[in-house]
């Protein structure tokens, strides 16, 4: 079944290749996924046509799902901005809701998740980045999370209200700089724990997912690992005295 999905995928994004080849406009992809994204990023580092510009576009710098825009070279992503973000707020007294709570109530109206970007929550609210050919039905339509009643508006992604993300820094001693020795220790994990996260293709790093236990990883690497996070290797230099590698990373929480 995930090898139909990956073909599907792979078809639709030699079609927007496509589209914008012959009829030189730009093409858009559905939101991707960390391992949606790993796939898009192996087509696109092949040739591409002669005339097209392919950008992951997420809506800011570090977004967590992006889509693919196929661009004519003369384009840029701003010039028909394929994005916008809708700005949930929270009535008066209402309770603070959690990422979940407005993903559920979302796709809940019958939208498909690739329609929806980054969910950016704060205690008032929060910003809601989706696909502008959805934004009317989105403002006519969504004004409920749960039992909380939202205020929404149409927002420009200049605009954009980004959460400041907290990070832990932590140092640590690895056996070697392979990455289920690193996924180890980031996360928490024992060796073996680790290497079957990796086998298991959720882990990615700089947005490429992971197969080889054994891929050796460098500083400035961002590492995620699907349902525990994010975190960026900051230093790895020194050996102990029993020959293991210093590193420092920060984690984000």
């Amino acid at each position: 079944m995930h090898m139909n999905e990956d073909n599907l995928l792979i078809g639709q994004i030699e079609d927007k290749i496509s589209q914008c080849d012959q009829k030189y406009m730009a093409a858009c992809t559905g939101f991707l996924d960390s391992h949606q994204q790993s796939i898009a990023r192996s087509i696109v580092r092949k040739p591409m046509p002669v005339g097209v510009k392919p950008v992951f576009y997420g809506g800011y710098d570090d977004a967590d799902r992006v889509i693919l825009a196929c661009l004519p070279e003369y384009a840029e992503i701003g010039d028909d901005d394929p994005l916008t973000v809708i700005r949930a707020s929270l009535e008066p007294g209402g309770r603070e809701l959690t990422h979940r709570d407005y993903l559920g109530s979302l796709t809940g109206t019958g939208i498909k998740r690739d329609k929806i970007g980054d969910i950016l929550v704060r205690p008032d609210g929060a910003d809601i980045i989706v696909l502008a050919e959805i934004k009317d039905f989105l403002l006519y339509n969504y004004g409920k999370a749960g039992r909380t009643y939202l205020s929404l508006s149409e927002v420009p992604l200049s605009e954009l209200i980004i959460p400041e993300q907290k990070k832990i820094t932590r140092k640590d001693t690895v056996a070697s700089l392979r990455a289920d020795s690193i996924v180890a220790s980031m996360f928490g994990l024992s060796r073996s724990k680790a290497a079957e996260a990796i086998t298991r293709g959720i882990v990615f790093v700089n947005h490429m997912e992971v197969t080889k236990t054994d891929r050796i990883l460098a500083e400035g690497d961002a590492v995620v690992l699907r349902g525990s996070g994010k975190a960026v290797i900051t230093e790895a230099s020194g050996v102990s005295r029993k020959g293991r590698i210093y590193v420092t990373f920060d984690k984000f929480v």
